[in-house]
């Protein structure tokens, strides 16, 4: 297995080819994302254990749906069965990736406390809006510079890992070595791909719902839905695409086991 080292263009192109990829099935990628959220929301209803099931199972999800991607490339067949079919391979290891990255995240988020004696803590982990009402008017702008900071490496580390987990059978900290290498490797192309997703995902949303508000002021409401379902319906799928594509320009397709 060896990551390729890409020039910065390739960040848009993975945009641009994960868009390439919903266009060739839209209904079907659609779907297979509101069902990965449907899973995720699902079992963050749970107190405490919900959180914990959520996060051990989103990194199969998310192969399921780098697995969708794939077969829709190819021209292949993708269902719900694809979402869950991460889970047919080294189960063991994407379930402690998802643990793990739990952890990391609470650790990453401890770390604020040193800004603000735990405010954005208390508030991320506030189980109810009257507790965040109470936090309201607390500054988090260093904490969450801080947060932002420390969560690049450990998104680096775990960008990757499920994928080469599931597909090359990497154990634990293979697959988040060889991950955060690829990532430093690549740092260029994952800029510009960072500033396509906010072009994407923010700009182009916030720009279609200000010409909206002009356009129809008495349907604020109507507009807003518009936007929410295009973000749903079309960005996300987009943007879950291109993370295959990512994969696939850096390590290859004739990498996968």
């Amino acid at each position: 297995m060896r990551a390729v080292n890409l020039p910065a263009r390739a960040g848009w192109q993975w945009v641009s080819g994960g868009f390439a990829i919903y266009r060739r099935n839209p209904p079907v990628l659609s779907i297979l994302v509101i069902s990965y959220w449907f899973v995720v929301v699902f079992l963050n209803l749970f107190p405490f254990i919900g959180a914990l099931a959520a996060s051990a199972v989103i990194p199969g999800l998310s192969v399921g749906l780098m697995q969708a991607a794939r077969n829709i490339e190819r021209g292949q067949s993708a269902n719900i069965q694809t979402l869950f079919s991460g889970f047919r391979d080294n189960v063991r290891t994407l379930i402690a990736l998802g643990v793990l990255y739990l952890v990391a995240t609470l650790a990453v988020l401890g770390l604020s406390t040193i800004a603000d004696g735990g405010d954005l803590l208390r508030y991320m982990l506030a189980s109810s809006r009257a507790e965040r009402a109470l936090l309201e008017d607390a500054d988090f702008t260093l904490s969450a510079m801080l947060v932002a900071i420390f969560m690049v490496p450990v998104l680096m580390a775990w960008w990757f890992a499920p994928v080469l987990a599931a597909w090359h059978r990497q154990p634990l900290g293979k697959a988040l070595f060889f991950s955060f290498v690829a990532c430093v490797m690549n740092w260029r192309p994952f800029l510009v791909y960072a500033v396509g997703l906010m072009l994407v995902a923010v700009v182009l949303p916030g720009l279609i719902l200000g010409l909206l508000l002009i356009a129809l002021p008495a349907l604020q409401g109507f507009a807003t839905l518009v936007v929410m379902v295009t973000m749903g319906l079309v960005v996300a799928p987009t943007v879950f695409a291109s993370f295959y594509v990512g994969y696939r320009d850096i390590f290859g397709i004739s990498e996968i086991v």
